[in-house]
């Protein structure tokens, strides 16, 4: 198993669609690489601590490769677009690749090279350690389950690309 923390803009829509691929155990949202400890959505909303809405991602590497959950990543996001996905703004929409384990760094700096070659420009991803990473309120887990119409920047039809059978 390994790890891996995406940011992608809200992390309600980035949780709804990793959970779909097989490989993917479990899913989790929180706030990751701010400024302070045991942030609340409120600190993270409106009082500027750095945090990025991040979804943690523990996969099963002999199902789905880091490389393949990346490729996923870059469906769902806007790759130059600074602190803003869809119709959210501010710096916890961020874009942002966060590792815990060192031995993802070579394969996420290969698929961020690509990225860049097949655009033609400089991401505006943020590739680094995890500093921190805090759970998000019970609220926020699932939400676009417990929620079906909740705003997502993700188009729908992106929720259905696999099927875990």
């Amino acid at each position: 198993m390994a790890t891996i923390y995406l940011a992608a803009g809200c992390f309600w829509g980035t949780q709804k669609f990793f959970d779909q691929f097989d490989g993917v155990l479990s899913t989790q949202t929180g706030y990751a690489n701010g400024n302070t400890e045991n942030p609340s959505y409120e600190d993270v909303k409106h009082h500027h601590s750095g945090h990025a809405e991040t979804v943690k991602i523990d996969f099963d590497e002999s199902r789905i490769s880091i490389e393949k959950l990346l490729d996923y990543y870059f469906m769902i996001i806007d790759p130059v677009s600074v602190n803003k996905q869809g119709e959210d703004e501010g710096e916890q929409y961020r874009t942002g690749i966060y590792y815990a384990d060192e031995f993802l760094l070579p394969a996420v700096a290969a698929v961020v090279r690509k990225q860049e070659e097949k655009i033609g420009a400089k991401l505006a991803v943020e590739v680094l350690p995890l500093k921190n990473f805090y759970t998000a309120e019970e609220y926020h887990q699932k939400y676009l389950d417990k929620n079906p119409g909740g705003y997502c920047h993700i188009k729908p039809s992106l929720f259905k690309l696999a099927s875990k059978a």
